[in-house]
């Protein structure tokens, strides 16, 4: 069991109720035997299991329950027994939700998974809010590391509108944790090497999963995009899992208060009808610091008080962005003085592999794209009469951009334009195929260019 059980999926699949009835003392005794024996067999520190136990053994037999007459107020005090020994801030127990449809019937368990896909949508598996604020800085206040098989997709969507920003800030401070592989996914939006995040260690079977980034999102990474990740008192687990990845990377900047301290991944495990326990069965470790965040919690590198947490975030994203787009422009001039002067200094048969490295290192850096090159070409071609050099530079939009119709349309035209109408009409196919392939609403367009081209073939 992983993180997707953790402490957020608690708080949307359980509702916590009061039970009517009044709690014996047999009941209390094999509701504390069933805890003993899960922790006893599940808990990734054995010994510290056993302590645990016997620790609520002895305060059974003083008497120190007899006062709680409900499930939800039991529930509480041996969640507090249990923490006092193993200070553990995973391990809870909770009250089930109640169900109209009887255990172990079909309907149960379409009345659960309906409630928990409801739950899940109304809860836009943690994607709270994103928008764009002035000074271009993205801000996205998650609550949830939802399953990555179900929230990809909208994971993906957040991220791109997130993509064009100067400076992103991360809202993790009510954020209770979730699932690691969706820790391990948005992360990797915001690097563009293979980097070893943290591993999960489980008792069972001494069994380690690691976690690295991922060289593939389902959308644009912003590996150089300003990150602040703010964090609280409140977030938890998976969520301090990102944070702790983010800080020990140096990647990002941390504000705001120390977070709860809970590293210990597990699962829930039912103790009879009326309760269940959340029993850690792992441990993580970080590795480049050998440890974890558990039980001391992630140390933001800019502490505040809460309520002045967003607005310092803000202030350091908003110069961050600043100097973001300075270092753009200066970055685009020296871009653009390079690739005016591979220009300048053209010589046919010779200058191709220089112009296209010129006008890669632009589109590398983001700041050239598709059109710019297409744009430039054409002022080549047509504007300054220079088709040679605006083959070179259409024929790099080839490259850059193979699957894209448009390019080797334009690189047709340049062709044809310098005589060679064998080859204009193979780029031509090549930009129909395209179309079709991509099922492009200019397909009419380019089958009316290359039956241009044939015609003039013929003739």
């Amino acid at each position: 069991m992983k993180y997707p059980i953790i402490i957020f999926s608690l708080l949307l699949t359980q509702t916590l109720f009061s039970q009517e009835k009044t709690l014996n003392e047999s009941y209390k005794k094999e509701v504390i035997e069933k805890l003993s024996h899960l922790m006893e067999d599940f808990y990734i520190y054995p010994e510290v299991a056993k302590k645990t136990s016997a620790h609520l053994q002895k305060q059974f037999e003083a008497g120190h329950f007899d006062k709680f007459d409900d499930n939800e107020s039991f529930a509480q005090a041996l969640t507090e027994q249990v923490q006092s020994i193993n200070k553990d801030k995973h391990m809870r127990v909770r009250v089930n939700k109640a169900y109209v449809a009887p255990e172990n019937t079909l309907a149960r368990k379409a009345e659960q998974r309906l409630d928990q896909i409801n739950n899940y949508r109304n809860f836009n598996h943690g994607f709270k809010e994103v928008k764009i604020l002035e000074g271009n800085v993205a801000y996205l206040d998650l609550r949830a590391f939802a399953g990555i098989e179900t929230a990809k997709e909208i994971a993906d969507a957040y991220m791109k509108l997130m993509s064009q920003a100067d400076a992103v800030i991360i809202d993790l401070s009510n954020n209770g944790g979730g699932d690691p592989s969706m820790v391990q996914y948005l992360c990797s939006y915001f690097f563009d090497e293979k980097l070893h995040l943290n591993s999960l260690l489980y008792r069972e079977g001494n069994r380690v999963e690691e976690y690295w980034t991922l060289e593939k999102v389902g959308g644009k990474k912003m590996a150089d995009i300003p990150l602040f990740v703010m964090i609280s008192e409140k977030t938890f687990s998976g969520a301090e899992e990102f944070s702790y990845n983010m800080q020990t990377q140096e990647r990002a900047t941390l504000i705001g208060q120390t977070s709860g301290g809970g590293a210990n991944p597990g699962g829930t495990r039912g103790i009879n009808n009326d309760l269940s326990v959340f029993i850690p069965t792992g441990r993580a470790l970080n590795p480049i610091t050998n440890t974890s965040w558990e039980g001391v919690g992630v140390i933001p590198e800019i502490q505040t008080k809460k309520e002045a947490t967003f607005e310092q975030a803000y202030e350091l994203a908003q110069n961050a962005a600043n100097a973001q787009r300075k270092s753009k422009l200066e970055k685009y001039t020296l871009l653009h003085q390079d690739l005016n002067k591979q220009l300048e200094h053209f010589e046919e048969g010779v200058s191709e592999t220089a112009i296209y490295e010129s006008i890669s290192n632009f589109v590398d850096a983001g700041l050239f794209g598709e059109w710019d090159i297409n744009t430039l070409g054409y002022e080549y071609l047509l504007n300054l009469n220079k088709p040679k050099l605006a083959l070179y530079i259409l024929k790099s939009n080839t490259i850059l951009y193979p699957n894209s119709p448009n390019v080797f349309d334009s690189y047709g035209e340049a062709l044809k334009v310098n005589g060679d109408l064998n080859a204009s009409l193979k780029n031509y196919q090549k930009a129909l195929n395209l179309a079709i392939e991509n099922n492009d609403r200019n397909i009419a367009y380019y089958k009316e260019a290359v039956q241009k081209i044939k015609d003039e073939i013929d003739q």
